[in-house]
């Protein structure tokens, strides 16, 4: 019986330069949809040539969500993503259209499709390390007091002493804008707001970081250094949430001098392997999905196979 209270809903995800976004802009054409952007990085506007984000052109053509919604200095967590991207599906929906996830943020997914295993949630060093440094400035006794007043559920759960345990629940405080606690009540329970399938987008390994090395240095060609320099300009800190990613960390150190451009761009190239490397193994996991290798299956075959398995998806959702 179909159930009403769920969205028919597709995702289309793989690794960064896997091609998401030409497959993603063609497929929305023939399903009369709209894309809803999942990546922590593109929400954030006047970072565009380091995001790799879709052309004004073609997001003209297509109507997209959640690009361009928070400023560099904002922070963005991923409640704000899930908060956001719930109101705009049921905007969509509203429409007559339907609604594609296309982007490469996997925590963003799991979150908002399957909740969120504790161990899953998203961690950063630089905010760990500044989490750290208050502990050796202010003693375990005072963060752990610090943990109690957002947190007091976990603090309940833990000794002054595991500060390790302490850091963790801080750090995720400070990433996704939810305590600890939260997302341990939250373990496990899906969203009842979408019936999704992933259509996963793969390459060899070889080929897969071919095409980053390409594109990074396009990047770097197209502008990427006075994109970054701008942002500085115009009072933008280097700390901002929105620069603390690769590429754009790089051409930072780049800009003081610290490395060179060449260093700059191969720094960014191996820090981007990194990343698709770890997407994959998050999107290994993922369930249901349907994987094509783009390296052996025509782009106008590739189309045609998607949008037959989104149409079978649609009727079985409605059947």
């Amino acid at each position: 019986m179909k159930d009403m209270n769920r969205i028919p809903v597709i995702s289309i995800i793989g690794p960064t330069a896997v091609g998401k976004t030409q497959l993603s802009l063609s497929i929305a054409r023939d399903l009369d949809a709209e894309i809803i952007s999942v990546d922590s990085r593109q929400v954030y506007r006047y970072l565009d040539i380091g995001t790799d984000k879709a052309s004004r052109e073609d997001r003209r053509s297509v109507i997209h969500h959640l690009i361009d919604i928070a400023d560099p200095d904002e922070v963005f967590t991923v409640m704000d993503f899930i908060e956001k991207t719930k109101a705009a599906a049921e905007r969509i929906v509203r429409r007559g259209k339907k609604v594609l996830f296309v982007g490469g943020t996997p925590f963003y997914y799991k979150s908002l499709f399957d909740g969120t295993i504790h161990s899953d949630l998203p961690t950063d060093p630089e905010v760990r390390s500044i989490i750290e440094e208050r502990l050796h400035k202010t003693g375990k006794n005072e963060l752990f007091n610090e943990l109690s007043r957002v947190d007091p559920v976990t603090a309940s759960r833990l000794h002054p002493n595991d500060t390790r345990r302490v850091v963790r629940s801080l750090e995720i405080f400070e990433l996704t804008g939810r305590i600890a606690s939260w997302w341990y009540e939250k373990e496990n329970q899906p969203s009842s707001l979408f019936n999704n399938l992933y259509i996963g987008l793969e390459r060899p390994r070889s080929q897969l970081y071919e095409r980053i090395s390409q594109r990074v240095r396009e990047q770097f060609n197209k502008g990427y250094v006075e994109e970054v320099k701008w942002l500085l300009d115009n009072s933008f800190k280097e700390d901002s949430p929105s620069l603390q990613g690769f590429g754009y960390r790089e051409i930072v150190s780049y800009l003081k001098g610290n490395i060179s451009f060449e260093e700059a761009i191969l720094s960014d190239i191996k820090a981007t392997k990194t990343f698709s490397r770890r997407q994959m193994t998050w999107f290994r996991k993922f369930y249901p999905i349907m994987w094509y290798d783009t390296s052996v299956i025509p782009p106008g075959d590739l189309h045609d196979q998607v949008i037959s398995m989104c149409k079978a998806h649609y009727e079985e959702a409605s059947a």
